[in-house]
């Protein structure tokens, strides 16, 4: 993966594809997928990121 202070959800158990986050650059949130380090990597605002969250916790 790229030199972002990438976490790994507390969720994520071993061995399994995780969803990777880092708050890569001001105002941007950067996620990436654990199974494929040099696939692709999502940007979006901190903003969506949080209602994003706040859904999946909602649901």
């Amino acid at each position: 993966m790229s030199s972002h202070m990438w976490q790994k959800s507390s969720y994520c158990g071993e061995g399994e594809s995780c969803i990777h986050v880092a708050a890569s650059a001001p105002g941007t949130v950067s996620l990436t997928e654990s199974a494929d380090p040099t696939g692709a990597v999502l940007r979006t605002t901190p903003d969506a990121w949080a209602a994003l969250v706040r859904t999946l916790k909602e649901n």
